[in-house]
Parts: structure tokens; sequence; C-alpha cells
């Protein structure tokens, strides 16, 4: 739980790097809460006609778009590519299985172009402070 809040403390923080472990532990929580989020807004009957979710889903989502962007981008950094690479998410298909593929990847050992290695760092702290 600690790694989903020191994402969310880092909002827009969109430097630095993110190791694989900060950005799939973000993305377990996120996809739990959005279930959970669902599930209230299927047993509240707040649901919009032939979508399956509603209000509760909707501001979940509009809450963490930045910062599920933002790690992401450092996620991408840790790995040696441009954040600019997250558009490739664009791409029918294939972006998801390449942005899967970046996520996947280790990152680079030592420092690299966006940052020291976080994974280098055993006092490593996950909101920003070293």
């Amino acid at each position: 739980m600690n790694w989903y809040l020191g994402v969310l403390k880092k909002y827009a923080v969109f430097s630095g790097r993110a190791r694989r472990k900060e950005y799939w532990i973000f993305a377990l929580f996120n996809l739990i809460f959005v279930v959970v989020a669902v599930i209230i807004d299927n047993v509240l009957g707040l649901t919009i006609e032939d979508v399956g979710y509603g209000p509760v889903y909707i501001l979940y989502a509009l809450a963490t778009f930045v910062p599920s962007l933002a790690v992401t981008v450092r996620r991408l950094h840790d790995t040696g590519k441009s954040g600019w690479f997250i558009l490739v998410a664009l791409i029918p298909c294939v972006g998801g299985i390449a942005l899967l593929v970046f996520g996947l990847t280790p990152g680079d050992v030592g420092a690299n172009e966006y940052g020291e290695d976080p994974k280098a760092h055993s006092e490593y702290d996950l909101f920003g402070n070293n």
C-alpha cells in the first residue's frame, strides 16, 4: 500500500525513475479500487445506462489519471526511454503490448539520463526524499 500512496504523493512528478515494483503495485491497487468503485456504482444504482459504471468510478478515474501518467513516464525513464513513448499506447493493438513490455523490462542499472537508479539505494525513500 505504501507504493500506491507513494505514487499519489508524487501526484504530478514526471521526472525521475520508477522501479517495476512501484509501477506494478500501483497498477494492482488501482485495478482493485476501480473494481470496487464499479461495484459501489452498481450496488447503489448509480450506473449510467448502457455503460456499467457511474460517478464513483468516474471521480476515481479522474483523481488517479495524472498519477497514472506520471508513474508510467517515470517507469519509461527507468528503462532509459523518453516519457513520450507513452504515446505508443495510441497505436491500435501493438501499443498496449509495447507498453506492457516496457513495464516488464528491468530498469537500467546505475544512473541514466533520467536520474539515479532507485534500486541501488537501500535507503531509497518512496516519497522522493533522499
